[in-house]
């Protein structure tokens, strides 16, 4: 039987974790405009992401994993600022020169590509996630829930479209935000509990100078998805989309903060093999209820990003495509890049391949907006910024290197 102290911990996470749900399912909170324009881009945010991120860093920074954090996140900063720029430009501007309207195809379809290897990414971690806490978990069993999630995503999007389980995606991403709430009040518990035994750990780095930059480069796609806010035009004026990019960086970041600097100094990261699920196994030390939370979180965030993922690829497509290729023909596409990476890749790979795709559509966009700030004679040093926002962003494409993970 639990002593009452553990009992109450874990009568404190669902209690919390149950609060945040009904406040982000009730109506007031849930439908107001200003949050629903926020909550697009911050679930793509905090998505699979948070789940893997946490343990890669504490094994690899060690002591300093919380300062490689700020520094990811002060990167997507970056690029979300020059997003930003172009979202507010074009409004002012819409009527911009070949060479921008040239650059923007090119990134469109480099966000397209991206989008591909980022749903091998998530069903990656879907399938993962899946078997962890069965009598099947192996990697190859893995492999086949990943392989036959892809299948089904082709044959719904194939026969009848998406609109059925895009409906699905805000009960989602509130499921997901409450687990990780519940996440962060379990971490808190631990570590005040370790502060108060004099037992916070404090580890020296695996990875140092450039072997640990390069790593650095190849997790940004763990805090990409902030320029989800760029396409939501149909939806929200150029201000709201701009406000609700940044307000749901900063609200990542805190989150994202919070949770590298309660894992880092309350685990020892080196009595944990770094597989893709570790925070499972990390969780399970902190509480009797979280590691199943954390799996019904991963599984509803995975599906749901990569239903996401594979509409707005097929969107992007077609319009490129001028038509030529259809939505259906696009999800076929998909799903055979995402099955061969599934089998030829491991995780960590895709991780460092996805980061590369996000990487070069940065680029672009941070070179359309160097261009259009410079054409404003008031903006030559944020042109300058923009500039090497980009050059940083061809930096990861180039030199980012994947996590060496345990077998």
């Amino acid at each position: 039987m639990k002593e009452p102290a553990g009992l109450l911990q874990e009568i404190l996470i669902s209690i919390i974790t149950l609060g945040i749900l009904g406040l982000l399912m009730w109506p007031r909170v849930r439908d107001h405009r200003a949050w629903r324009a926020t909550v697009t881009p911050l679930a793509s945010i905090i998505g699979s992401g948070f789940l893997v991120l946490g343990p890669i860093l504490s094994h690899s920074y060690g002591k300093y994993a919380p300062m490689v954090m700020l520094l990811l996140c002060m990167a997507a900063y970056a690029f979300g600022a020059a997003i930003r720029f172009n979202i507010a430009n074009i409004d002012r501007h819409p009527n911009r020169s070949a060479s921008e309207r040239r650059t923007e195809y090119f990134a469109s379809w480099a966000l397209s590509f991206a989008y591909c290897i980022s749903v091998a990414y998530y069903l990656n971690l879907f399938g993962a996630f899946a078997v962890k806490m069965t009598p099947f978990n192996s990697p190859v069993n893995a492999k086949l829930v990943t392989s036959a999630a892809m299948i089904l995503i082709l044959a719904v999007g194939w026969l009848r479209g998406f609109s059925a389980m895009e409906r699905m995606e805000q009960a989602a991403v509130s499921l997901k935000l409450a687990i990780i709430a519940g996440l962060l009040a379990g971490l808190c518990f631990y570590f005040a509990g370790k502060a108060g035994q004099g037992s916070l750990v404090v580890m020296a780095p695996d990875e140092t100078g450039w072997t640990g930059v390069a790593l650095a480069f190849g997790l940004i796609i763990t805090v990409q998805g902030f320029e989800t806010s760029r396409y939501l035009g149909s939806e929200y004026k150029p201000d709201m989309r701009v406000r609700s990019m940044r307000y749901s960086q900063w609200l990542a970041t805190a989150i994202y903060m919070a949770y590298v600097v309660l894992l880092t100094y309350a685990f020892d990261a080196e009595t944990i093999p770094l597989t893709e699920t570790a925070i499972v196994d990390m969780m399970k030390i902190v509480s009797a209820v979280l590691p199943a939370m954390l799996i019904v979180a991963a599984l509803s965030a995975q599906f749901s990003a990569a239903i996401a993922d594979t509409s707005g690829a097929g969107g992007l497509v077609e319009e490129l495509s001028g038509s030529r290729i259809s939505p259906r023909m696009a999800y076929l596409m998909l799903v055979l890049i995402g099955l061969s990476l599934t089998w030829f890749s491991n995780v960590f790979q895709i991780i460092s391949f996805a980061s590369k795709a996000f990487a070069y559509y940065y680029a672009l966009q941070c070179g359309i907006a160097s261009v259009g700030a410079f054409r404003e004679a008031k903006a030559p040093i944020r042109g300058t910024a923009f500039g090497a926002f980009g050059i940083l962003a061809l930096a990861v494409l180039f030199f980012g290197q994947p996590v060496e993970g345990a077998g």
